[in-house]
């Protein structure tokens, strides 16, 4: 049973999102951080945060990723290192629970950035919003008796729910795009606590 488990709108959620230099947690790095709060059930839009991260060699990035991305050798010169911007993201980890798509290649390159900077990773409790697309996949395959596909990708789970889109490969549009993600299918799956959401 779910006692001992909170309401889920009691908790504070931080979705985030980064952009990297690729997908290679021990060789690539943080490029930029976005956060987007969720208080009392509600998306907090103005308490969002948005960083640029300097990675250690500048040199390394590839034409590519910055076709993706769209952030420029430039702008991350003038950025902050990431052991200047982990406090503030410190903070927000300890205050709730962090909701992520995808949540091994971020945790990954989180984990790896506190270990770095010689800080304490704070634990949080995390929300993967590719297992809640896997539950109502599930779930729709159930009650639905010839389902079309429903696509894991973050542009595509929003697309079947009829969420609008958004521009991708930006972390703090992508941490919006998760948190909403996350509310609707919390309200599909009738999620009532944060047991539910793991």
């Amino acid at each position: 049973m779910l006692f001992g488990s909170p309401p889920w709108d009691s908790a504070v959620y931080w979705a985030l999102d980064l952009e990297t230099s690729g997908l290679e947690t021990e060789r690539d790095e943080i490029l930029s951080i976005g956060m987007v709060p969720i208080r009392g059930g509600v998306i907090r839009y103005g308490e969002r945060l948005y960083r640029l991260v300097r990675p250690r060699d500048l040199a390394g990035l590839s034409v590519e990723g910055i076709r993706a991305h769209h952030i420029l050798p430039a702008e991350l010169a003038a950025a902050a290192a990431l052991e200047e911007v982990l406090p503030e993201i410190d903070v927000r980890l300890r205050e709730g629970v962090l909701v992520l798509h995808q949540a091994a290649v971020d945790l990954g390159f989180l984990r790896r950035g506190f270990r770095r900077a010689g800080r304490g990773w704070p634990r949080p409790r995390v929300v993967d919003t590719v297992r809640l697309v896997v539950k109502w996949e599930h779930r729709r395959q159930r009650f639905e008796p010839h389902p079309k596909p429903f696509s894991a990708s973050l542009p595509g789970a929003r697309a079947t729910l009829g969420l609008p889109v958004y521009p991708h490969h930006h972390a703090l549009w992508d941490a919006l795009a998760t948190a909403e993600l996350m509310l609707a299918l919390r309200e599909r799956l009738g999620v009532r606590r944060v047991r539910e959401l793991g």
